[in-house]
Formats: structure tokens, sequence, C-alpha cells
């Protein structure tokens, strides 16, 4: 009969020192790898890297005696943990293509068009921005198809691009931020524990305040920098008509999923029936899309069904004869969400692996030592995010990490998990824009073509967020806490 092996958590005698090893060369080897690989660095080599961070933790855990078995229980319960918003990744990738397919997004960017005057312009782009942003739940996407737009549309107007980049971009993040649809915001909510919905309820105590004084901002700013010429219609915009059936019925299936929403229906629930309401949209009313590219592609077995489950689950182009539109209209589908899941499964390896050792723990412990207070604690979470962004270069990792170092640190202080799950939204979701060598610098400077020292300023909502959940915690206003 064999005895039955016991599994022990030694993880309280372990070191201030061992538990930040890993973390320090971890950041050390990340920015290293994007320095190589720049913007390539998602496509793999940053999941790896996390994997030997997780390597480094685990030698450590070995080194004070860990229980083997109770690492790799705590991955697998990480990874567990993120099952619904790696579902959810995966919708929003068949929502955006099927959402083009279906003419959705394209009427969205038409009619937005022909409602956009120079003399509200600036705050136009933040308020449409966020809806887009709001409606699809990615800040990436609204700046790669309306924010590409509204840049050559501020061209046209006279306006500095640095300006219309920053209102995109604090219109974009405004909306991924409030958007159950979006995987930042499902990611800080699930490495919390918090519930989806009270998350962006509560969210909404620094995130309004933050994009109420962007707005007052560009309001002002456009009253007293308003080109002298109007702007005469876009002959690009409107050759959207020769490619997609454009009409305000489209709404419905955004109307119905923002509804579904509403109503507290489960977020996958709600992306499956916008996924399958915009595929039947597309049958019913891009027609004349399907059949020219079915054309297109006579050569090859190409069917309707093929080219809407194509939409749904790889890259769906549809070409037109303007290298803009072309570059307007292209999804990723389920297939370009992976990578992202790759890098967040393997970061919650590694997260895994530092809370077995007890390494979360002891640095917790040692920050409750110098944040005396709550507003300390606050400050001491915002810094560590904004610290991950600049020197790991990634949004996801500025959640993750800090999210895991946190948690204890807020129970023991009684705090909900809703305060972290804030904070680090405030501080590391926003930011990571606002660091040219991030990833999430790099693509929006990429794709608005315009310099991150140059938007740097007028992203007046990304900058202040993390100053609004200061003052907030100064004030103490609003810091909901456990009553158990």
């Amino acid at each position: 009969m064999t005895k039955k092996k016991t599994i022990i958590n030694k993880s309280s005698s372990i070191s201030l020192f061992d538990s930040l090893l890993p973390i320090l060369l971890l950041v050390v080897l990340l920015y290293i790898n994007v320095n190589i690989y720049g913007d390539s660095a998602l496509k793999g080599s940053n999941q790896f890297i996390l994997i030997i961070g997780a390597a480094i933790a685990f030698v450590v855990g070995l080194k004070n005696k860990i229980s083997i078995d109770l690492i790799f229980e705590t991955i697998s319960k990480n990874i567990k943990s993120i099952s619904t918003p790696i579902i959810i990744l995966l919708l929003v990738g068949a929502l955006s293509g099927t959402w083009l397919l279906s003419g959705i997004i394209p009427s969205m960017i038409y009619y937005g068009f022909n409602i956009i005057n120079a003399s509200f312009f600036l705050p136009a782009c933040v308020v449409v921005s966020a809806i887009v942003a709001l409606a699809t739940g990615s800040s990436w996407s609204t700046s790669a198809t309306i924010g590409i737009a509204l840049i050559g549309i501020g061209k046209a107007l006279g306006f500095d691009v640095g300006v219309v980049a920053g209102a995109v971009i604090s219109g974009a993040y405004f909306g991924d931020k409030m958007s159950p649809l979006s995987d930042t915001t499902n990611l800080a909510a699930a490495v919390v524990g918090s519930d989806l919905f009270e998350h962006i309820k509560y969210m909404m105590i620094t995130t309004v305040p933050s994009i109420i004084v962007a707005l007052i901002f560009f309001i002002i700013y456009n009253l007293f920098n308003l080109p002298a010429e109007n702007l005469n219609t876009v002959d690009y915009i409107e050759s959207i008509k020769n490619y997609f059936y454009i009409s305000p019925l489209l709404f419905i299936v955004p109307v119905v999923v923002i509804f579904l929403i509403v109503k507290k229906v489960n977020p996958i629930i709600s992306l499956f029936m916008g996924t399958i309401l915009a595929a039947l949209f597309a049958l019913f009313f891009q027609s004349e899309l399907l059949n020219s590219i079915i054309d297109q592609n006579s050569e090859v077995d190409v069917s309707i069904y093929t080219i809407i489950m194509d939409s749904i689950v790889t890259q769906t182009t549809i070409e037109t004869n303007t290298l803009f539109l072309n570059e307007l209209f292209t999804s990723g589908g389920m297939s370009g969400m992976l990578d992202t899941i790759w890098l967040v499964i393997c970061a919650m390896i590694f997260g895994g692996v530092m809370e077995s050792i007890g390494a979360l723990k002891r640095i917790s412990q040692s920050l409750l030592n110098v944040a005396k207070s709550t507003l300390n604690l606050f400050t001491s979470t915002i810094l560590s995010c904004i610290t991950v962004n600049v020197t790991a270069s990634d949004q996801y990792l500025s959640i993750v990490i800090p999210g895991k170092m946190f948690s204890n640190a807020y129970a023991d202080r009684k705090l909900s998990s809703l305060n972290l799950s804030r904070t680090i939204e405030d501080s590391g979701t926003v930011t990571s824009v606002l660091i040219p060598w991030n990833t999430c610098g790099a693509y929006q400077s990429t794709v608005l073509n315009v310099s991150v020292f140059d938007y740097f300023v007028f992203a007046i909502f990304n900058w202040i967020s993390p100053f609004m959940t200061l003052f907030i915690a100064a004030i103490n206003y609003k810091i909901k806490k456990v009553l158990n």
C-alpha cells in the first residue's frame, strides 16, 4: 500500500529577494525580447519568455521546498479561472468578422462621417470612437476602422494629427474600458475575482469624470482652433456604398447585443447572439457582396457558406479599388485572437507559479508594511502597473502581474476586489498606449500614423485616469469594503 503524498505549502518562509527575483528577471527578459522582435513579440516570443519566467519561479520554489504538486495545482486553477474570458475573446473575434461582412461596421463609419462637422469635430471624435469601442469592445479595432478615417478627415480639416489621435484614443479607451465585450475589462475582473458587471459599474466612479474632463478640453480646443475651411464630402466614404448595402436597419444587431448586455445576459450568450444575427444579416442584406466575392474567387471552391464561416474563424478582407478601404475592411476573426489568448494563458502560468510558491503573498506583505494607508496602497498599485507597462511592454501583463501581486494586500485591508480591478484598469490598461515601445503604443502609432510623442499630451483620458483614481482614494469617496 502506497502512502498518500501530502501537499505542504512552505511558502511562508520565502524571502523577499526570492519573491522578487522571478519578476525582475522576467521584466529584463521581456524588455530585451521586445527590443529584438518589436511588434511581432506578441506572435509567440513574449509568451515563451513568460514560460521561462515561470520556470525561474519554479526553481525558486524548489529551493524553498515548495511542493511540485501544489505548484501545478495552482497553475491549473489559474488557467481554469480565465476559461470564460478566453471564450469571450474568441467570440469577440467572430463578432468583428461578421459585423464587417454584414455591413454593420461600414454603416457605422458611413453614417458617423455624415454627421460630423468641423465646429464639433474633436469632441465628435471622442464620442464616435467611444461608441464604436463600446459596441465592439476593442480600442484596437476602433483605431483600425473609424480611427483611420477620423485621422484622414482631421488632416483635410486642418487639425493637428496629434490632437485628432489623442481624441480618438481617449474615446476608444473609454469605450474599451466600459464595454463588457472588452478583453482587458474581462481580464481585469477575472484576475482578481470581481464580477464583470459590478466591475464596470464601479469603474464609472473614476472613468466618467475622466472622460468628462477630456471632452471639456477638446470642446474648448476645438472652439479656439476651428479651421477656416469646411470639409466637402469625402469620395471614399461615399464609395462604401459601392461595396456594401448601407442601412440603419443593420444597427438592429448592435442594439440587440447592447440590450442583452444591459439586461445582464451572460456575455458569452450576448456575443454569440450578435455573431449569429450578423451572419444572418450578411446573408440577407449583403447578397451582392457575397456574390462578388464568389466571382472574384471563381478558380477556387467558394460558397456563401464558406465566406460567412471564414468571416467568423479566419481573416477576412473585402477587396475594393482603394487601398485605404482594403485596410479598413479587414478582420482577423477568431484566429486573430489566438495570440492574445496564448499570451494570457502563459501569463496565468507565471502568476500561478508565483502564487503557489508564496512570492505574491510575500511581496504583498512587504507592500502592506510600506503602504500604511489606503491611499498608499492605491499609489503602489498604480506605480506597479505603470512600471510593468514601461518595462514588460504589454498591457495584459500590467493587468495580470499587479492583479495577482496585490490581491492579498487588498483582501487583508478588507477592501473589495472591485477596488483592485478598477485601479489596474485605470493605470494598466489606459497608460499602455502612452509608451512608445509598449505593444499598444507601437500599434496605435503605426495604425494612426502618428508618433506617440505627438499624441501623448492630447490623450487626455489616458494620462488623467491614474490621477483620478488617486484623487478618489484621497477623498475616500465610495471606496468599497468587504463587510464580513
